[in-house]
């Protein structure tokens, strides 16, 4: 099996019935089954391999202890990738924000993007920490679906049944966070707005 292709419904079902009996050994199982798409995730937020991995580990610890809570026919990945996103958030709320308005003095809202040239007019930044820092900027609810469309590579469907929003939300807000990154990057490379 591709490390990231889902395992099969009923064998993922499987497995949770074993760790809901307590079977330390599905538990096991279970990680590994899923500790890529979570990493990807994680890393996709948090944008550093130590804070992701640790976030991976917060997640399989919750998953454990909130497995009893798991609703045989729901999604089993879209609920763990729930989990994973709310901690995601919770960490970047806790970290990145605070860290930003420190070293600034000034709300992250408030911060302007540098304008990516240095005086003889050549790039100083590349085009990924341009559009890493644009994707910050996006309302959070476009971040992340953003994020699982072009990062994870979810489809709509599976964004809308971890969110627990309607396929239409998914599309719109990801349209809207396509049509916001296009004005965000645009005066790096010289388009106008």
């Amino acid at each position: 099996m591709d490390s990231l292709t889902s395992p099969s419904f009923n064998e993922t079902a499987v497995l949770v019935r074993r760790i809901q009996a307590g079977d330390r050994d599905a538990f096991v199982a279970l990680t590994r089954l899923y500790q890529k798409k979570v990493f990807i995730l994680t890393y996709s937020f948090v944008r550093d391999k130590e804070d992701a991995l640790d976030l991976v580990q917060e997640t399989f610890l919750r998953l454990y202890q909130k497995i009893g809570t798991y609703r045989p026919g729901r999604p089993f990945e879209a609920w763990l990738l729930q989990i994973a996103r709310n901690l995601c958030i919770d960490h970047y709320r806790k970290h990145t924000l605070k860290r930003r308005e420190h070293e600034s003095g000034r709300t992250v809202a408030e911060l302007d993007l540098p304008d990516g040239r240095d005086r003889a007019g050549e790039r100083n930044c590349d085009l990924r920490d341009i559009l890493s820092r644009c994707v910050d900027k996006l309302a959070e609810r476009q971040r992340t679906i953003f994020i699982l469309r072009n990062y994870n590579q979810l489809r709509n469907e599976d964004i809308a049944a971890t969110l627990g929003i309607s396929l239409g939300t998914v599309k719109s807000l990801h349209f809207k966070a396509v049509r916001n990154l296009r004005a965000l990057i645009g005066p790096y490379l010289g388009w106008e707005t």
